[in-house]
């Protein structure tokens, strides 16, 4: 294989343009999260992505004997401490029984003195349907307004139609006929996804988590919750770790996250194991605060790419409302 392709703050750069619009973007995410009480229906404000909690548990990292030499200098321990949070993808708390399974498994990765390595947050499709930053926080910020009634069901549409033409794709297609498939599998059985690049180092890759041994069908009459809550009552669960690495710009893109990485295998870096009876109270404060910003990493575990980049102020905005909102509302389970 050709040496990777090395990281350079390019990738990450964005227009004038696109930081005005991050700004009115940023202005939509605290009025949302203002507001997420009462667009849930809960006692505390929640986060503007992922706002329903399935489980927070702890877990492990445990690297692989057999690591490639050029990669072993990242991960100097052999183990490492997680804590994980497992979520739906909606901007709302969903009380019914049924939620769409779009799903996150956030993974904070901890040094042996509890100091914070790295955050990310995974998801169970590998691709984002948008390339165009200015696309995206015009949609994002349309969605925000639309759940707290600022703007009209229309204007959401006229942003959603503008998504449309970036969704044929092959890539996409087939990822989207692969979900429906699963639809009603269980949470634990699918794979998960970083779907943006992040550094390594010097270098840029794309994770994949892998489970091992999950029955699809477990808990298929329970709601997500309770089915996680009773397959962490008698299994444990462990899933591989999986990277891509970029070599090229054309095979692995950076910018565009709409169609998988080709020509790159995957080389697996270690295991996640979680033991049964380790769920911790996901309503908890201390846990509903928990914050996986994967700006907060270490520099070379940071994401890459101009989409990504909005993450760092949108997450900051999100999780600064948060705090601000649960202190006013006296949140302290």
């Amino acid at each position: 294989m050709p040496s990777p392709l090395k990281y350079n703050k390019k990738f990450d750069k964005l227009t004038d343009e696109e930081r005005e619009l991050l700004e009115i973007n940023k202005k939509s995410i605290a009025d949302f999260v203002e507001q997420s009480p009462s667009v849930s229906d809960v006692e505390y404000a929640t986060r503007n992505a992922h706002a329903k909690t399935y489980a927070v548990i702890k877990g492990e990292f445990i690297i692989d004997k057999n690591i490639p030499e050029k990669l072993q200098p990242f991960f100097e321990k052999g183990k490492y401490d997680l804590i994980i949070r497992f979520s739906n993808a909606h901007l709302k708390v969903n009380k019914g029984k049924k939620d769409f399974p779009a799903y996150g498994f956030a993974v904070k990765i901890k040094d042996e003195n509890g100091d914070l390595l790295a955050n990310y947050p995974l998801v169970n499709f590998p691709l984002f349907p948008i390339n165009s930053v200015s696309i995206f926080l015009k949609l994002f910020t349309s969605v925000n307004r639309f759940f707290v009634k600022k703007w009209s069901s229309f204007s959401l549409m006229m942003q959603i139609i503008k998504v449309i033409p970036s969704t044929f794709t092959v890539s996409f297609i087939k990822n989207v006929f692969k979900l429906w498939t699963k639809r009603n599998d269980f949470f634990l059985s699918f794979d998960y996804h970083s779907v943006g690049a992040y550094r390594l180092g010097e270098y840029m890759m794309k994770i994949k988590l892998k489970p091992t041994s999950v029955d699809k069908n477990f808990g298929k009459r329970l709601k997500t919750k309770d089915a996680l809550e009773a397959y962490f009552k008698t299994d444990d669960f462990a899933a591989d770790v999986m990277i891509q690495l970029c070599y090229n710009l054309e095979d692995q893109p950076i910018n565009k996250l709409n169609v998988e990485w080709k020509h790159s295998p995957y080389i697996k870096i270690g295991e996640i194991r979680i033991k049964r009876n380790n769920l911790l109270d996901p309503e908890a404060c201390e846990n509903e605060l928990l914050s996986f910003n994967p700006f907060e990493s270490k520099i070379f575990f940071q994401p890459v790419g101009k989409l990504q980049k909005l993450r760092d102020e949108a997450y900051k905005v999100s999780r600064l409302t948060r705090l601000k909102m649960n202190k006013l509302l006296k949140y302290n389970r």
